[in-house]
């Protein structure tokens, strides 16, 4: 027989409707609306994601594995974000792909004006965003296999994986429908095909040297390649921007 909660004077029972939706579990096959009624019911899993119509909660996660290696991309792409008028980054964020997927990526950086991706009217970023970041533990990560191929499928130009234990990272670029590597020039430095200016000193990235990689980036912003792509952004050849806050 199953427990009731017991309503107290310091405890109030959830709502019926709340308490019928079904727990949200690795492994799951679900539709889209339901991934998402599941999701919202279960507030307290900060992370989960539908890749290909399944389900994956996200595990605790290491400051050396994840933590560390994410919040340094983070501030690399928000440097970039404060010096590209017209992008928008973020960390974490829902991406409603298609009806089988809908990703968290780390971290994803977009075009907010003249675009392949939207802010609906849930708050919530609707198709491919430009580029997104993973940071995983290994080859093994579903990051590479059927989240590759979702993210493939549905556009996003430029998909950087980086493997940490393996101490590599990943770039690729979507060409003729395929992902294809980029790699460093002489310097070291792999420039993206998309963002004009973003300049990843990878040797840097990988061992914490935080400050070659600004530098590196800095350079970037202050190409000419980048100076004409923040002047195209400014006059978008017929695409929409964002919203504004509020609108």
């Amino acid at each position: 027989m199953a427990i009731q909660p017991v309503a107290s004077p310091h405890h109030q029972p959830m709502p019926a409707d709340t308490m019928t939706v079904p727990p949200l579990e690795n492994g799951d096959r679900l539709t889209r609306p339901e991934f998402e009624r599941r999701y919202k019911a279960m507030p307290h899993i900060k992370k989960a994601e539908l890749i290909e119509g399944v389900v994956y909660v996200g595990s605790p996660v290491r400051y050396t594995q994840h933590g560390k290696p994410e919040a340094d991309v983070q501030i690399w792409l928000g440097t970039y974000r404060i010096g590209t008028l017209g992008t928008g980054s973020g960390g974490n964020s829902t991406v409603r792909l298609d009806l089988d997927n809908e990703p968290q990526p780390d971290i994803l950086l977009r075009r907010e004006v003249g675009g392949s991706s939207r802010i609906d009217a849930d708050g919530y970023i609707e198709g491919a965003p430009e580029l997104v970041v993973e940071i995983a533990a290994s080859s093994a990560s579903y990051d590479l296999h059927d989240k590759l191929r979702a993210y493939r499928r549905n556009g996003v130009q430029e998909y950087v994986v980086w493997r940490v234990l393996d101490r590599r990272i990943d770039w690729l670029v979507l060409r003729e429908g395929e992902y294809r590597p980029l790699t460093p020039d002489e310097q070291g430095i792999i420039r993206s095909e998309v963002f004009p200016g973003l300049w990843l000193a990878v040797t840097a990235l990988l061992s914490g040297d935080m400050a070659t990689v600004m530098a590196a980036l800095q350079q970037g912003l202050g190409s000419p390649e980048h100076a004409a792509f923040v002047a195209e952004l400014q006059t978008p050849a017929g695409g929409a921007s964002d919203p504004a806050p509020g609108a």
